[in-house]
C-alpha cells in the first residue's frame, strides 16, 4: 500500500493506494480518507496513469461538494506553525533529513520534529501527525489515567489494566476484555466533559460489552447528560485531529 495526499482548493485529503489481485479499479471515500484500488496485474506506467485519472475524478467530486468531504480533510503542518491543544499552545519546529526514520521531542512548548526525506508527501504528513500526537499525549497521560481511575472508582469498580492514548481516526475509544482502555488522541482537542464522557463510555463496556439498554443505563447513571456530549462529538468531531 502507498500513501499519498490529494490537494483540492488548498485542502489536503489523505489517499491510500492499494494494488490488489482484482480485475477492476475501485474508489471509496470514508471517514479515514480516500481508498483507491488498482489491479496489480497492470504495469507501472498503466498504474500511474490510472491513479492520476482516479485522483482527478475524486478531486472533481470534492470540488462540487466540499462540505460533504470536510470530515476526511487532513491537517497540514509547516515549520513555525502553532498548535493549540486545550489550554496549551505549542510551536512546531520541523526539519528534514535524509534518513530512514522520523523522530520528535517536546521541549517546553516547542515540538521539534526531524522528518525523513525518503517519504512521500503523504507519509511525511502522517509521520508528523503521529509524532505530534505522541508527544502531546505523553504529557497528558498521567492526567488521563487519574481521570479514568477516579471515574471507575465512583461508578463502576471494575478491574483495570492498561490505560493509553491511541492515535487513530476510526473511533473515539476502545475497551478490551482484558480491561485495557484506549482513548483517541483526537479527544485532546475536545472539552474536558466530552473526554470524560468517552472514558465513561469505555468503562461501561467493562460491564456490558454491547450497546444494549443496560449499557446506556450504566452510562446515564454515571453521566445523566451524556447525550449532550454525543451531540458535541457529532457536530465538532471533524475538527478534533492532529
Amino acid at each position: 500500500m502507498d500513501r499519498d495526499l490529494l490537494e483540492v482548493n488548498g485542502v489536503l485529503y489523505p489517499v491510500k493506494v492499494h494494488y490488489d489481485r482484482r480485475p477492476h479499479c475501485t474508489v471509496t471515500v470514508r471517514q479515514g480518507g480516500i481508498n483507491i484500488r488498482i489491479p496489480s496485474s497492470r504495469n507501472r506506467k498503466e498504474r500511474s496513469k490510472k491513479l492520476s485519472e482516479l485522483k482527478r475524478l475524486v478531486a472533481e467530486k470534492i470540488s462540487k461538494d466540499p462540505g460533504r468531504f470536510k470530515h476526511i480533510a487532513q491537517r497540514s503542518y509547516n515549520d513555525g506553525d502553532r498548535l493549540v491543544v486545550g489550554d496549551d499552545e505549542y510551536t512546531l519546529h520541523i526539519s528534514y533529513k535524509d534518513k530512514k526514520s522520523s523522530s520528535a521531542v517536546i521541549e517546553g512548548n516547542t515540538i521539534r520534529l526531524l522528518i525523513s526525506l525518503n517519504l512521500s508527501p503523504g507519509m511525511r504528513n502522517d509521520h508528523i501527525s503521529t509524532l505530534i500526537s505522541r508527544c502531546v499525549a505523553q504529557r497528558r497521560i498521567d492526567e488521563l489515567r487519574k481521570k479514568v481511575a477516579e471515574l471507575n472508582r465512583l461508578h463502576f469498580n471494575q478491574p483495570l489494566k492498561k490505560i493509553s492514548f491511541k492515535h487513530n481516526r476510526s473511533n473515539w475509544g476502545s475497551c478490551s476484555r482484558a480491561g485495557n482502555i484506549n482513548i483517541s488522541t483526537r479527544l485532546l482537542f475536545a472539552p474536558d466533559d466530552v473526554l470524560e464522557y468517552v472514558c465513561v463510555h469505555e468503562l461501561a463496556h467493562l460491564i456490558e460489552p454491547n450497546h444494549s439498554s443496560r449499557f446506556w443505563g450504566l452510562v446515564k447513571s454515571a453521566m445523566p447528560d451524556y447525550r449532550e456530549k454525543i451531540k458535541w462529538l457529532k457536530e465538532n468531531g471533524n475538527r478534533c485531529d492532529f
